[in-house]
């Protein structure tokens, strides 16, 4: 089964930028629906963005729609989510799951059958 390691997570303000990055372990990741979820502290987790396996098809959350980008490079078996205009509300745990069952992308996390650690964000005013 894949294993899915996340980072890039860290400390920044307002109005800043981060990227982050999610390296699986499998060499046919490009076998993987990959999406984004997060969760705050006393909240539920939420959807942020889903990438297809090939990378031409992607969602995200209204929350995210303008600011986030999903990418993947199949080659090096990894997912970015870049952010941009971050604000406090943006805090979270940010985790990336993976699916290999289905070919387009769930916004219920009960369809990823694989997660990461996960990778903290904080951002400050």
């Amino acid at each position: 089964q894949v294993q899915l390691v996340e980072s890039g997570g860290g400390s920044v303000q307002a109005g800043d930028s981060l990227t982050l990055s999610c390296a699986a372990s499998d060499r046919t990741f490009s076998n993987y629906v990959v999406a984004w979820f997060r969760q705050a502290p006393g909240k539920e987790r939420e959807f942020v963005a889903g990438i297809t396996r090939s990378g031409t098809g992607t969602a995200y959350a209204d929350s995210a729609k303008a600011r986030f980008t999903v990418s993947r490079a199949n080659a090096q078996s990894t997912v970015y989510l870049q952010m941009n205009s971050l604000n406090p509300e943006d805090t979270a745990v940010y985790y990336c799951a993976a699916t290999a069952v289905r070919s387009s992308i769930d916004y219920s996390g009960s369809a990823y059958a694989t997660w990461g650690q996960g990778t903290q964000l904080t951002v400050s005013v």
